[in-house]
């Protein structure tokens, strides 16, 4: 991703100082979370004294310093790689398929890989660390006649594998919980306080997990352990002591100390990487205060309206937005500068580019919300009409050809006599001899009015005038054609084909070619719908497409907040009027995506609301945002009509709205 040359310099000054800040407070606490580690492994309640003066000589050793060496630079490691692979908008996979294919991405399994070897590298550490049969991968032993030899250590290959595999799962699981996913806390707190109300949630999960994974593992070891034990012999050149019982069966699984020994390396593992990221997130989420105006035009870019107007980096638009939402609610001399007009010429520029992007935001998920229910609602449609014959598909597909033909008349109102006379009698009067026998007098008092409305020239401001060019009604043309069960219900005969001469319909109708490949997708979904298996990839998960329509709306909640309040504040603040002339655009904006978000709601699964995992660093925010975002549209709007009161009854709006409004008002929403 190329970035402008002031995106960069945001991104040098601001987001990689923030990152540097939090890799070095996690390098910093690596000593004394390493001497807990050490203790914990070699800890005995026999002789607690001897314990920690052992653990203190070993802390102090060469090979401890250069275990130091190599956990700092994985822990750095870890932080750059936070650090590339960071977003502010979760991505979610709708389908176990989708799933799979960001597993698969080249840039997941290189990650994947990285992890991988960072964690082979800790288990290295963790062996030495602990000591004693861990510490080296060969050892000095004798064949059965006696000969000197070089044996195979299993219990440090364990360990290293054992490294290589919580490390690989870590990364797994990081795409499968949105582990990167860079969550804004509601309320704001200092870094310090931040960290240490997050630390027994981080010992908790690192835990839970390196007892998973650790559980895994030995599942893995006990039927695939004989293939790198056998690799790693022939390419060393060492031998298998027979004297030991082999991991990789029953007596060495539930080897109580190697459990212990594994698990609680797992936990300092995870627990170091854990801590990174927490680090990161509770710095580069951190509060960045953006200047309202500038007296220098050079620095302009700097500026918070400037800012909101760009869209890359998204962390940098992010930060832009919560500084907007918390100057709206806390800071008057800066919402002071938000209201003020331009010198020369006194136009409201700043007020005018904060609201038109935070109602461009409120549009694009309105808009995003009636797409997805329309797609919902053709999907619904289409599929009921799909489950019948495969004559009924060819010919939806044919009828959807002519838009002409999709609009006329006579296909909602069924009749026996037939739409071209209807049609020859209008271009030839309406005393024509050829349409005597059928078409009656329409002048007469006692003509149908529906006839005389299938008979009347079609007005050209009328929507059914030519060719169709709204995308809704052209969804609606098989609706339209299934009239044959409706008309039988009714007690009205269906048309005769025979009797409406269509030389359109024949024209439209789909070549040999078309109608092969039509049924041959038809075999190809009937094929895949027999599998289970296949049917289990491609079915879309629950609530899935709710979570990942609302994935962005931490910034819709930000721009409801900084409208609401400015609209709010301005009631005794705006000194020139400048928020009234946006007042009614904004009202509607917040009225549709409420009747949006309403019906989205209706939805299966939209309202829901999905289990909290506590025992994983996923942020749960995102799963949650829907309900969020719908809460503070209600509040916004409350907070608008409860300050403005009957004032809001001159704002111009539809009667649809001013009917909506006054819920708002009389406190019935």
């Amino acid at each position: 991703m190329f970035f402008s040359a002031t995106h960069c310099c945001f991104i040098r000054k601001v987001i990689w100082w923030r990152a540097a800040a939090s890799i070095a407070w996690s390098v910093l606490l690596l000593p004394p979370t390493t001497a807990v580690f050490v203790m914990l492994s070699n800890f005995s309640f026999l002789h607690p004294i001897q314990t920690i003066t052992d653990c203190l000589a070993l802390l102090t050793s060469a090979s401890s310093v250069f275990s130091f060496i190599l956990l700092g630079g994985v822990v750095i490691m870890v932080g750059f790689l936070t650090l590339e692979y960071y977003t502010v908008i979760p991505t979610i996979a709708c389908s176990k398929i989708a799933l799979l294919g960001q597993l698969l991405q080249p840039r997941q399994v290189v990650n994947s890989f990285a992890h991988c070897l960072m964690g082979m590298i800790v288990g290295w550490c963790c062996a030495v660390a602990v000591g004693h049969r861990y510490e080296t991968l060969g050892y000095p032993g004798k064949s059965s006649d006696g000969h000197p030899r070089m044996c195979l250590n299993e219990y440090h290959l364990v360990f290293l594998l054992a490294g290589a595999f919580v490390g690989f799962s870590h990364s797994l699981l990081g795409v499968i919980h949105n582990i990167n996913y860079v969550s804004f806390h509601t309320v704001q707190q200092y870094k310090y306080l931040h960290f240490k109300g997050s630390l027994p949630l981080v010992v908790k999960c690192s835990s839970i997990q390196a007892f998973y994974a650790v559980r895994n593992f030995l599942v893995v070891y006990f039927f695939l352990g004989y293939i790198p034990k056998t690799w790693i012999c022939k390419t060393l050149n060492l031998h298998l002591d027979s004297s030991v019982h082999p991991l990789d069966s029953i007596a060495g699984v539930v080897d109580l100390s190697l459990l212990y020994h594994l698990w609680i390396s797992a936990t300092f593992l995870l627990f170091t990487w854990y801590i990174t990221l927490l680090l990161f997130r509770i710095f580069v989420t951190e509060v960045y205060s953006f200047p309202v105006q500038l007296t220098f035009t050079e620095d302009s870019h700097q500026c918070l309206p400037k800012v909101l107007t760009d869209n890359q980096p998204m962390i940098l638009k992010f930060l832009a937005l919560q500084d907007l939402a918390l100057l709206s609610k806390h800071s008057p001399s800066r919402r002071r500068e938000v209201f003020s007009l331009s010198q020369p010429g006194g136009h409201p520029h700043n007020w005018n580019t904060v609201s038109k992007e935070c109602l461009a935001l409120l549009t694009d998920l309105t808009q995003r919300l009636a797409t997805y229910h329309e797609t919902v609602a053709t999907n619904g449609r289409s599929k009921s009409l799909s489950s019948g014959s495969e004559r009924k598909t060819s010919s939806e597909t044919s009828v959807t050809s002519s838009s002409e033909d999709l609009m006329s008349p006579r296909l909602a109102f069924p009749m026996k006599t037939p739409a071209s006379v209807f049609a020859r009698s209008i271009a030839g009067g309406a005393h024509s001899p050829l349409t005597a026998p059928f078409t009656p007098d329409l002048d007469s008092p006692f003509a149908s009015p529906a006839l005389r409305r299938l008979t009347a020239p079609m007005d050209q401001c009328s929507p059914w005038y030519g060719s169709v060019q709204s995308p809704h009604i052209m969804r609606r043309a098989p609706k339209l054609w299934s009239t044959s069960t409706e008309s039988q219900v009714s007690g009205s005969p269906p048309p005769s084909p025979a009797l409406v001469p269509s030389p359109k319909q024949e024209a439209a109708k789909p070549s040999f070619l078309a109608q092969f490949l039509q049924n041959r997708k038809e075999q190809v979904k009937s094929f895949m719908a027999k599998r289970v298996l296949i049917m289990y990839l491609l079915n879309k998960l629950p609530e899935a497409s709710s979570q990942a329509l609302f994935a962005d709306s931490q910034a819709h909640i930000w721009a409801l907040e900084a409208l609401s309040y400015l609209v709010q504040a301005s009631f005794t603040e705006d000194q020139y009027g400048v928020v009234q002339t946006t007042l009614p655009s904004i009202l509607s904006s917040m009225l549709y995506l409420q009747e949006a978000v309403d019906r989205h709601f209706k939805l299966p699964h939209a309202s829901s609301k999905p289990l909290r995992s506590t025992n994983s660093m996923e942020h749960f925010t995102y799963k949650t945002l829907r309900f969020a975002l719908r809460a503070t549209l209600k509040t916004a709007i409350y907070r608008i009509t409860t300050t403005f009161g009957n004032h809001l009854k001159a704002v111009q709006m539809s009667a649809e709205h001013r009917k909506r409004l006054q819920q708002f008002l009389e406190f019935k929403e």
